[in-house]
């Protein structure tokens, strides 16, 4: 029985929270911590954790706590995973990991000096059915090479607050991540390009365009739209030698009437991806069990860290920038 203290008690970190407790039999959430530590302790009472600690720090160092999982604000989730690293506790974190490259720089220093991997972020794709067989497809070799990714990421709104960057840090990164992945291979350019914009935008760039060139020669581009005011719609297509690959669309029955032929689509990406969520966390806790985690790491979530920050330093500019990493630990490959 793995036991893990939760930081981060808002929709994500309750969702995640019901699993370990319900789901997912090797587990168990012994402690959470929230900011608004009301929060906290409703979900407690919710879903039966025994303890509330006022900081996520605290909750760290508890004694009772095996693992960490953080589902907090994206700014504070660099402290609270180098904190753990530091202890030598297994963490899960949602991303990003960190906002800064630097952030993550020290995250995977930590995490060398115990000479094991410690930390997973939570790029939940690579354990969706749909995007798993096309990497199986791939790898296979059947198609032949990848030779680029049309890609598209669109939500129905955003709340207050939303900035043009976080379309990129917080939307996009999940492309920037599940695109690496896909091709197996790190991104030497990078570029986002602001295009005609949507009356649905209330402040920020929307739709953007990301163009992305690995080092192998593959090419992406991501429309990005954080506000399409119709469904939460996720599309990806792999053109590879022999053929393509396309995403699936969810499972939505045929409805006939009235003369029209139509299907429902999601709003939600919690409903989008709740079976990925569910396989990923039961993956986590299973790995974490028999010896640590091998979803993706530190260096992955450093990886999609950089490009981000390159694409919005790109903003603006009408040009390419080059993505440059530090040389890959041993640890990581």
């Amino acid at each position: 029985m793995l036991k893990i203290g939760m930081i981060g008690c808002g929709a994500i970190g309750k969702e995640h929270m019901r699993r370990f407790q319900y789901l997912i039999p090797q587990s168990e959430v012994v402690a959470c911590a929230d900011y608004f530590v009301e929060a906290a302790k409703k979900a407690s009472e919710l879903y039966g954790v025994a303890k509330v600690y006022e900081t996520g720090e605290e909750l760290i160092q508890a004694a009772e706590v095996e693992a960490v999982v953080i589902t907090s604000s994206d700014d504070s989730h660099a402290k609270y995973v180098l904190e753990a690293v530091k202890l030598g506790k297994q963490v899960f974190c949602e991303k990003p990991l960190a906002i800064t490259a630097a952030d993550c720089e020290a995250i995977m220093a930590e995490e060398q000096k115990h000479n094991k991997k410690l930390v997973q972020v939570g790029f939940m794709r690579r354990y969706d059915p749909g995007y798993a067989e096309i990497k199986r497809v791939i790898d296979s070799g059947e198609l032949g090479a990848p030779l680029m990714i049309h890609a598209c990421h669109r939500n129905v709104a955003q709340g207050p607050g939303f900035k043009t960057e976080m379309g990129i840090t917080n939307v996009a990164i999940h492309e920037l991540d599940i695109c690496r992945w896909l091709l197996g291979a790190e991104y030497k350019n990078a570029q986002v390009l602001k295009v005609k914009q949507s009356s649905c935008s209330e402040g920020y760039d929307n739709p953007q365009i990301v163009l992305l060139e690995t080092e192998d020669g593959g090419r992406i581009d991501v429309e990005v739209q954080v506000a399409d005011g119709y469904g939460y719609d996720i599309q990806c297509q792999v053109v590879c030698e022999k053929g393509t690959l396309n995403l699936p669309d969810p499972m939505s029955v045929v409805k006939r009437a009235a003369a029209t032929c139509s299907t429902e689509l999601l709003t939600d990406w919690a409903d989008r991806f709740i079976e990925a969520y569910d396989i990923e966390l039961a993956d986590w806790v299973e790995k974490v069990i028999n010896g640590g985690p091998a979803g993706p790491s530190s260096w992955d979530g450093y990886a999609a860290c950089v490009a981000a920050d390159v694409l919005n330093r790109s903003r603006g500019t009408g040009s390419f920038l080059p993505v440059k990493m530090i040389d890959k630990p041993e640890l990581y490959k």
